[in-house]
């Protein structure tokens, strides 16, 4: 047997190292998993929010100090860019006020890069680690959970009393004790492939979602990194996919050369690596986040925001709270699901607002003279536009795009 001990972790991805990382904060010892070993590529916007920066904040605020310094690696990022079917768009700071902070709200760093600076940061005294080693399979014994792992060749076991599945939409721990199944009207595919430049960056390396109308409710992308690159890429719901029988890469190269607002920024592009697909699990509808023994932390449990398409801030945010949990159940010697519900209901509790605003937003785009028009009265009025900024930072401000009331008064010059 490999390992047999109190804690598991599945996948070392942001969700799983991040879980680790709380878990060493309080000195709990666990075993952590991954497939791979460090650093690997991993498919993404690669876009990290200020949600990330909280999580990192709580767990060490000078790697916030490191990523900043780091400019071959990680990128400032100040604000994102809404660019309607029209192709008018509107700027909007991820702060609304003109008090510039000390440091960037958020960053954009290849997952490459990220994966890896947070794995770096596990204490390998607390935390036993892993790597080439693959969940193939699971099944419940008296006293734990039996996981089946191949490594270098070799079928192996491990025991733990309880596992955190955060192994990404293809998860086991998800799959074989949640009962998850992928559906398409929940499930964005999307690709990406970088490339170098790519022309009229914004000066504050504002993230770009390009809302086409051939990827309506998804969107277009373009994402500034480092040196002279850009994260581009395309996300559609795999249920319009299947029912419009598209081609996504066909999209997103069509867009590249013809679309109008883009096309003029790519003719001295040039992609640096080919193009990747992978699939977010959205969190537009609750799931089932936890069992007997397990929790699902991250994409494993179906988090990414609907409109937005985040999911790394999700993941970390997710992780915090499992390791809460675990501590608990450590504590008390109780992995029930009865017990372990209390997880479920933190992460809803702080996270399904949010959730819930972002898949009605999802559905509005589908109106595109809707989106078009809220964008066109955004772009002319400065009062709309702060209202706009502030809906990042304030859930009650961004409940207002539910509300009829509120496109009546933009009717009405707002």
């Amino acid at each position: 047997m490999l390992f047999d001990a109190d804690v598991a972790i599945v996948g070392a991805g942001p969700a799983g190292s991040t879980t680790s990382l709380f878990l060493c904060k309080e000195n709990i010892p666990h075993v952590l998993i991954d497939k791979a070993s460090f650093p690997r590529d991993k498919i993404c916007g690669d876009g990290l929010s200020g949600k990330v920066v909280g999580i990192l904040e709580d767990l060490n605020p000078d790697w916030i100090d490191e990523m900043q310094a780091d400019k071959d690696r990680f990128l400032d990022s100040w604000g994102v860019r809404f660019v309607a079917p029209n192709g008018y768009a509107i700027d909007l700071p991820f702060r609304a006020n003109d008090q510039v902070p000390k440091r960037a709200p958020g960053f954009i760093s290849k997952r490459y890069y990220f994966d890896e600076f947070l794995f770096s940061k596990i204490d390998r005294s607390v935390a036993r680690i892993f790597t080439d080693t693959t969940l193939t399979g699971v099944e419940k014994t008296n006293g734990g959970l039996l996981l089946h792992l191949q490594k270098d060749g070799q079928s192996l076991t491990g025991k733990a009393k309880i596992v955190i599945g955060a192994e990404g939409d293809r998860s086991v721990i998800a799959r074989k004790l949640a009962g998850y199944k992928m559906r398409r009207q929940y499930y964005y595919a999307g690709l990406r492939a970088y490339y170098e430049n790519v022309q009229d960056r914004h000066p504050q390396n504002f993230i770009e979602l390009h809302f086409l109308e051939e990827c309506l409710p998804g969107y277009f992308w373009i994402f500034p990194l480092p040196n002279n690159q850009a994260n581009v890429g395309v996300g559609i719901l795999s249920s319009d996919i299947k029912k419009r029988n598209l081609n996504i890469k066909e999209i997103m190269l069509k867009a590249i050369k013809e679309n109008p607002t883009i096309r003029e920024r790519f003719k001295d592009a040039r992609m640096v690596d080919s193009i990747k697909g992978w699939g977010l699990p959205l969190g537009t509808v609750k799931h089932k986040l936890s069992g007997d023994r397990f929790l699902l932390a991250g994409d494993a449990a179906s988090l990414i925001d609907p409109f937005t398409g985040e999911g790394i801030g999700n993941a970390m945010f997710s992780a915090r709270i499992a390791a809460e949990v675990i501590s608990q159940a450590l504590k008390t010697n109780d992995f029930s699901a009865e017990f372990l519900k209390r997880y479920d209901k933190a992460v809803y509790e702080r996270m399904w607002s949010e959730l819930s605003l972002s898949g009605t937003l999802q559905k509005l785009v589908r109106f595109r003279w809707l989106f078009n028009f809220v964008i066109n009265r955004i772009r002319s009025n400065p009062q709309l536009q702060e209202t706009f900024s502030s809906m990042f930072n304030d859930l009650d401000s961004r409940a207002k795009l539910r509300s009829p009331m509120f496109y009546l008064r933009m009717l009405s010059n707002f």
